[in-house]
């Protein structure tokens, strides 16, 4: 079942940018402190439940912030930028509920969310102009988007199919693909290594799910618990330019990264819920906290 959005009433939370003089504990190293921005709230610079986040070349962080319908813009620094609208334009849909964030070769947004009468996918410029759409079968689900920027193919998820889809860019459908035997239930995140291969964080069954360009299975890891490698809820999953895996591990509150091959190499226990997660141009380490409303930046993961 999706989460729902934070309606909670509104706790001790950060209202702007604070560094930390310390970092949390963790079996990586975080040099430095952390920086911790937003807070629950629809003015500009706090958020309803954020749920994914991409970091651009020019360390820019956009975050899809699904509870306020926008696209919200910060500095690697925390410092606010912009929001935007998503609005989904030429459709009975004036607007849509954010889901996922992801960005093309080109530099220009992929959105993937929900408005009344379907889901859609909205490219954006980086200033929140709508460049394209086209629009899918309402989901009850949560869905996540990632372009594999080899060939320009869109990839979404499908919980409710089990199922990931490949659009080109006009909407047209490529291929679909599932696991064998439907192990695959509930896809929720989705990212594209350097190589091309497809990985997706599955909630149910606690497993990140490897497939070729193709859609061929080629492997999976993790796996329910709280030991090293293990996962309880994965959400956000990224790669680094180094090919390693970077898997957000909400209900153990921590971050873990995996080799190009799926084998376990360190956690960072963040003391959040991480939902989104990505990486940044200088290094850092950027995830968002669905329920406390807020994004975290940690200067140095490596």
């Amino acid at each position: 079942m999706a989460a729902p959005v934070n309606v909670q009433a509104e706790q001790k939370r950060p209202t702007s940018a604070v560094t930390e003089a310390a970092a949390p504990r963790t079996t990586g190293v975080f040099r430095q402190g952390k920086i911790t921005y937003g807070g629950m709230g629809s003015e500009p610079g706090k958020f309803l439940g954020p749920c994914s986040i991409v970091v651009s070349s020019g360390n820019e962080i956009f975050v899809a912030d699904t509870g306020n319908r926008r696209v919200q813009v910060h500095t690697t620094e925390g410092v606010y930028l912009r929001n935007f609208p998503t609005v989904v334009p030429s459709t009975e849909d004036k607007d849509m509920r954010p889901y996922d964030v992801s960005m093309d070769g080109n530099g220009t947004l992929w959105v993937v969310g929900s408005g009344e009468s379907a889901d859609h996918v909205v490219q954006y410029s980086t200033d929140g102009t709508a460049m394209t759409q086209f629009h899918l079968q309402k989901s009850s689900e949560y869905r996540g988007i990632a372009v594999d920027m080899r060939n320009n193919h869109i990839l979404v998820t499908d919980a409710e199919r089990g199922e990931v889809e490949v659009f080109r860019p006009d909407g047209s459908l490529v291929r679909r693909f599932g696991h064998p035997g439907g192990e695959m239930s509930r896809p929720r995140y989705i990212t594209v290594d350097g190589e091309g291969n497809i990985l997706v964080s599955d909630w149910n069954t606690n497993y990140v799910y490897m497939y070729d360009e193709s859609g061929k299975f080629v492997l999976k890891f993790g796996g329910q618990g709280s030991g090293e490698g293990q996962l309880r809820f994965p959400r956000g999953i990224c790669t680094d330019r180094l090919g390693h895996i970077i898997v957000a591990d909400r209900e153990n509150k921590r971050v873990q990264m995996f080799t190009r091959h799926g084998e376990y190499i360190r956690t960072f226990e963040t003391g959040l819920e991480p939902e989104g997660v990505a990486v940044g141009q200088e290094g850092q380490l950027v995830v968002t906290d669905f329920y406390n409303d807020s994004v975290t930046i940690f200067p140095s993961y490596l």
